[in-house]
């Protein structure tokens, strides 16, 4: 199972800010924030929206995606981030909305560059038209359809997912 983990270490200087550096130095007090909780387990519920056929499922409301086989949970679930206006329009050519149904792995491209906004999809795995993809990008910025997943979890969907495998999106 993937953990999207991190550690955040801070420091903050305890202090007026006329104090000269060496004194700020002593002072400086380590604060760690605590890294973000892993996606909750797949539900049963969501497992029966997505197909035992399908090997890449994603849960647009839920924010995460898993990779499959037989219908058993191989890797994830893991956070993911859709398109910026899905569920305010639905998906097209002048929409950034990620497209919902069943797809097919279409090609996979390590190196991806989008053409039409000049921008990286590393380890990018395209499976609907408009060149939607899971691919390395932002969990906080979204993007215009595809699937942001961390640089982490876009290696593991590149290398499981083939051309030809399911994918389900809900």
């Amino acid at each position: 199972m993937l953990l999207a983990t991190a550690t955040v270490l801070a420091f903050f200087i305890v202090g007026p800010p006329s104090a000269v550096p060496a004194q700020a130095a002593a002072r400086i007090v380590p604060v760690r924030a605590a890294a973000p909780p892993p996606p909750a387990v797949v539900t049963p519920a969501e497992q029966a929206r997505c197909p035992v056929a399908s090997t890449a499922c994603v849960d647009l409301v839920a924010r995460k995606a898993w990779l499959q086989k037989d219908g058993k949970v191989l890797d994830g679930p893991v956070p993911m981030l859709p398109g910026a206006e899905t569920f305010l329009r639905p998906p097209g050519p002048t929409s950034s909305a990620t497209p919902t149904g069943t797809f097919r792995v279409l090609w996979k491209d390590r190196d991806a560059v989008s053409s039409e906004f000049d921008e990286p999809m590393n380890h990018a795995v395209y499976f609907a038209p408009g060149g939607i993809a899971f691919h390395e990008g932002s969990l906080t910025t979204s993007s215009n359809g595809c699937i942001h997943l961390s640089a982490a979890d876009a290696t593991v969907f590149f290398d499981r997912l083939r051309p030809g495998d399911g994918v389900t999106v809900f």
